[in-house]
């Protein structure tokens, strides 16, 4: 049994809960996360996440895949989807985790050439004042947009979550061009399926294709992309394909002012009355309650 079958799967760690918001970045302070779990992140995966971690004070170990790092502050690490991963922190560790969603990953890398980086899963010793600090002021910045954007400033929240998350790539693509970079062992094949998979969602989803559709497009059988995706992501092809509609449903309801009937049509459903059936059916809610509870 390889290791991609036997390390968990998780949206965040230590949670089995659907992406919490309909932002495509979820921004949250190391100890946070670590304090509950006893400072101790045990080994797992990602199969639609990916992470970027700047510690600005502790310390601790961590895995990337086969590698192993001591984990010296001030320091940036890079985690991409499908790395398997674990950290053990110090109790006094600070710092954030920024985690990216997969087609956030994607605009990215169609927007800005330097995106590339993030699918290089390194740790990077900072310079403490040349490197560090205007990382940690983004990284601030990222906090306080997430968890703390006043009332009536909603319409411009995500738009400057985008301009700090970019200037946060580009400070990372900085610091990548001068560190050698390790030789990283390949794929394998199940997971550079799995990733093909989810690459052809991300630019087919609206359109509703099959199943069979998409694995057609990547070469192989529907049973086999099944497989694939049951074993590595804990959900059936067709429920990735849902789950990004529903992403993309919460969005739509969140930051427009489109009519649910329009929101049906831009994302491929028949009448507005199947996309309401499968929107309640995932969330136990309608398109419009959903939107009447937002602030």
């Amino acid at each position: 049994m390889t290791i991609a079958q036997t390390v968990p799967v998780f949206r965040l760690y230590g949670e089995t809960r659907d992406w919490p918001t309909p932002d495509l970045l979820h921004c949250e302070t190391i100890a946070d996360r670590s304090r509950p779990h006893g400072w101790q992140i045990r080994p797992h995966r990602h199969t639609d996440l990916m992470h970027l971690l700047l510690l600005t004070r502790g310390g601790g170990s961590a895995h990337l895949g086969e590698l192993a790092y001591c984990l010296t502050p001030p320091a940036l690490i890079c985690v991409p989807a499908a790395v398997s991963h674990d950290f053990h922190f110090s109790p006094d560790t600070e710092g954030h985790i920024v985690t990216l969603a997969r087609p956030l990953v994607e605009d990215l890398q169609q927007r800005l050439p330097q995106a590339q980086v993030l699918h290089r899963n390194d740790h990077y010793a900072l310079a403490e004042r040349a490197e560090c600090l205007p990382l940690a002021g983004l990284f601030e910045q990222l906090h306080t947009e997430y968890r703390h954007t006043p009332m009536g400033q909603q319409e411009g929240r995500e738009a400057m979550l985008n301009a700090l998350i970019e200037a946060v790539v580009l400070q990372l693509w900085r610091r990548a061009r001068w560190q050698p970079h390790q030789q990283r062992p390949t794929s394998q094949r199940g997971e550079q399926h799995l990733q093909r998979y989810q690459a052809l969602i991300e630019t087919c989803f609206r359109d509703q294709p099959t199943v069979p559709q998409l694995a057609a497009g990547i070469g192989i059988s529907s049973a086999y992309l099944n497989e694939v995706c049951r074993m590595l992501a804990g959900r059936s092809a067709l429920q990735l394909l849902h789950d990004r509609l529903l992403l993309e449903a919460r969005r739509q309801l969140t930051y427009t002012r489109h009519s649910v009937a329009a929101i049906s049509d831009q994302l491929g459903f028949s009448e507005p009355g199947y996309f309401t059936r499968f929107f309640k059916r995932y969330t136990g809610e309608t398109p419009r309650a959903f939107r009447q509870r937002l602030p």
